[in-house]
């Protein structure tokens, strides 16, 4: 498997009791992990003891630290390196429940690197089976940026799933990737009107499964998800867990579904793992994590309803 992170960061968390605005805390608490999107979705997949190769862009002193990480982890990986320095995502999570992110916007790619990556690209492209692209696009690449990455594993018969927003997923969604995972409000986006039920919810995604996207799953964050494929709609619904921290989840819910879909299960499995892979993040202080022993105690709890469309 390929995952794809065109804007990784170094992501350092803070727990913080009673965190509020215009204060100075301290705290012994904290945490810096390799990030972005996609690289939540690569230590996941791992996790899952599955052989998974990173790529994307990396640079500066926060980039070297990235691949220092991946190395202790074991975790192959193959980055085209920049000059400008990868980004840092910082999140504040306080004991009254309540999480403030800060995120940078990240480096600029020329078109040089990007055409570099281009070709990068279809090397590894040739020997892996999934890929998977996620979050958002660094500063210089072009919206069509996915669109272009799909094209490419499609003309190879590769299984793509994007996992992006905004003008990117929007792009992304004229090539036909295999999966696409928007939540409410990124669905809203791409319909151009708020969404106030889950009839509007089908109304929506029926013309997307229509131009031949295989898989769309909608987030509904601690709702569970509803995720639809040919003519039916699942209805997903989470178990009830302590969480510690959920950013990340929707990352890992990604990797279930592209292990699930390199070792063939069947929808309703696929279905189970993913949301397993989602719900067990959460139960977790670091971002983009799982314990496996959660993965099969949740897989029985997950309640799943089938219906046609």
């Amino acid at each position: 498997m390929l995952t794809i992170t065109l804007n990784p960061s170094v992501d350092i968390r803070y727990n913080i009791d009673n965190f509020k605005t215009g204060g100075v805390f301290r705290t012994s608490d904290f945490e810096y992990t390799p990030g972005g999107k996609g690289l939540n979705v690569t230590k996941v997949i791992t996790a899952l003891n599955e052989r998974v190769l990173a790529t994307g862009f990396l640079g500066g002193n926060s980039g070297q630290f990235i691949k220092s990480k991946l190395v202790e982890l074991n975790i192959n990986h193959k980055f085209l390196p920049i000059r400008d320095n990868t980004r840092q995502c910082i999140a504040i999570l306080s004991t009254d429940g309540s999480q403030t992110e800060i995120l940078e916007p990240g480096p600029l790619i020329n078109e040089k690197a990007r055409n570099e990556f281009f070709s990068l690209y279809e090397t590894l492209l040739k020997d892996v089976e999934v890929v998977c692209a996620s979050g958002s696009l660094s500063k210089g690449l072009a919206a069509d940026t996915y669109k272009i990455l799909i094209e490419k594993a499609n003309k190879l018969g590769k299984i793509f799933i994007l996992d992006t927003s905004g003008e990117a997923l929007v792009k992304g969604i004229e090539a036909k990737p295999y999966l696409i995972k928007p939540n409410k409000s990124e669905l809203e986006s791409l319909i151009g009107k708020k969404i106030t039920s889950e009839e509007d919810v089908i109304a929506s995604v029926v013309p997307l499964l229509n131009k031949g996207i295989e898989f769309i799953v909608v987030s509904l964050g601690g709702n569970g998800s509803l995720v639809f494929n040919d003519q039916f709609m699942y209805r997903i619904t989470l178990p009830q867990v302590e969480v510690k921290n959920p950013v990340g989840s929707g990352d890992s819910m990604i990797a279930g579904f592209a292990v699930a879909l390199k070792r063939d299960y069947d929808t309703i499995k696929m279905l189970r793992l993913a949301t397993a892979c989602g719900t067990a993040n959460a139960m977790e202080k670091e971002t983009g994590k799982i314990a496996l022993s959660n993965i099969n105690y949740l897989s029985d709890l997950i309640n799943i309803e089938k219906h046609k469309i």
